[in-house]
């Protein structure tokens, strides 16, 4: 947790009691459903909660935001965001089933009112939002056709919608087909920890 406070001192009680729930949490679904690696799961706060909220440090999305996180896994970047920011809306998806039913749960304990996860793909979603978050889940473009048509129209937050995707090494090729409105954010200009020296956020304006 201390790596958590250092980075957001100005968490509320409730906060505060949410992200240091989260260890318990995982490490009791862990042990019945894998969804964070063995060597990480010591290392959840710094490798999956920070590394989620790194997105935070990009854009403090205003209140009624609406953000679907594709494939979702154990639920990063999702409810950590969703326990960062009460008043918006987190809609999480995953094609594998288990790995919900453990999102559902976790959210559940937490008393997240904000987060609603479902087992469906990406490209079958219904509704809008306003952004759209993923870690490490598919190549850009192909996440980019899954989604695209999703983005609302409504803008109301300091960036203009579109797709936050949090990822790792060099991504010249990856996003050289956007490479005209892509922008990257290194994460090591926000994280002292060397997890962070190659990790980064690749934001597309839709």
């Amino acid at each position: 947790m201390i790596i958590i406070t250092k980075y957001f001192p100005k968490l509320s009680e409730t906060q505060l009691q949410q992200f240091a729930a989260l260890r318990d949490l995982y490490e009791n679904w862990n042990t019945q459903i894998n969804i964070i690696s063995r060597k990480d799961i010591d290392l959840l706060y710094e490798r999956h909660i920070l590394h989620s909220l790194g997105i935070s440090k990009v854009i403090n999305f205003k209140a009624n935001t609406s953000i679907l996180d594709v494939g979702c896994g154990g639920g990063f970047p999702g409810i950590p965001l969703a326990i960062l920011f009460p008043e918006c809306s987190f809609y999480l998806v995953d094609s594998i089933g288990k790995k919900i039913k453990v999102v559902n749960e976790i959210a559940l304990a937490l008393g997240l009112k904000n987060v609603r996860a479902e087992h469906q793909r990406a490209e079958e979603v219904k509704g809008k939002f306003e952004f759209v978050v993923s870690r490490a889940v598919a190549e850009s473009s192909i996440l980019y056709r899954w989604v695209q048509n999703k983005i609302s129209k409504k803008q109301f937050n300091d960036l203009p919608n579109g797709i936050m995707f949090l990822k790792g090494g060099d991504l010249t090729e990856e996003f050289k087909e956007f490479k005209k409105r892509v922008v990257f954010y290194d994460l090591k200009d926000y994280f002292a920890e060397e997890f962070f020296e190659t990790k980064k956020i690749a934001y597309l304006p839709i």
